[in-house]
């Protein structure tokens, strides 16, 4: 399969990928989000990988825009726990690095390592691409900051593992596929047990608390509740929900009850509810 990602050879959306679909797979690298979304519609890919939150720095919001505006599907989701690795060249040792490369967010995570080592710290595009180019130029005085993939990828030796500051540091990626490939809702109903939607209330009292009491009432679990500006509504709001239920017809019964109490739902992805690697 061919599945579109953001990102660079090697980066963590490439990790959570293979996480997801396995190893044998064709990464379509893409600059952009947006790019992602545009290469899966025009079939450059035959499914995509998006990063919706982090259990650190919070919501993609603009992504949720891209889920909405397109004609896709969620399918799948997986979780991934972010580990930062410091990498080099095979035969280069810690006292020969003068420079660390990679994405600032990287070089963020990773503070408290770098704080004591005097290092010029070189902000770059992406962590992946950081270690594809320390391999390429053969870069003796440079380590990159980035996940382990690079190294297999790029041959290159992880010098020091997991050196983020915060351990327990996950993203959630949601996997897309054009509506056309999907299978229907009942030929797939054993399998799912979570659901992605979004809904719009109007300014009246107690709109918001009737479709979200809902939920108490048909036994579902309210996993995501985010709310979300409409570009051409001002102070307009969308709100997008995530939902886990264990019986799918008191799911189905729930989410046309939330329809007829809300000023317009849509569903956009059921699924099985993903697994952490």
């Amino acid at each position: 399969m061919r599945i579109a990602i953001q990102g660079y050879e090697g980066c963590f959306h490439h990790i959570a990928a293979e996480g997801y679909f396995g190893e044998g797979i064709e990464i379509v690298p893409c600059a952009t989000f947006r790019g992602v979304v545009k290469s899966l519609e025009e079939g450059g890919a035959d499914a995509a990988l998006m990063a919706i939150e982090n259990s650190i720095a919070g919501s993609i919001l603009p992504n949720y825009g891209l889920l909405q505006d397109r004609r896709l599907r969620v399918v799948g989701e997986i979780y991934l726990q972010i580990k930062q690795n410091l990498l080099v060249l095979p035969d280069v040792e810690l006292e020969e690095i003068r420079e660390v490369w990679s994405h600032p967010m990287a070089l963020l995570q990773c503070a408290d390592y770098l704080d004591d080592k005097g290092w010029r710290l070189v902000e770059t595009e992406d962590t992946a691409l950081s270690a594809r180019e320390i391999a390429e130029q053969r870069v003796r005085h440079a380590a990159a900051i980035a996940g382990e993939l690079p190294a297999r990828l790029f041959g290159l030796k992880v010098l020091a593992p997991e050196i983020n500051t915060i351990k327990n540091n996950h993203t959630r990626f949601m996997v897309l596929r054009r509506s056309e490939d999907c299978p229907t809702a009942e030929s797939d109903s054993e399998r799912i047990n979570k659901a992605s939607l979004y809904f719009q209330v109007g300014h009246r009292k107690g709109t918001l608390a009737s479709v979200l009491n809902t939920m108490e009432r048909y036994n579902i679990n309210m996993t995501k509740l985010q709310s979300y500006p409409v570009p051409s509504d001002p102070f307009h709001y969308l709100f997008h929900l995530d939902m886990e239920f264990e019986d799918v017809w008191e799911y189905r019964e729930a989410v046309a009850h939330m329809r007829s109490v809300s000023d317009g739902l849509t569903v956009y992805g059921e699924y099985a509810r993903g697994r952490h690697i």
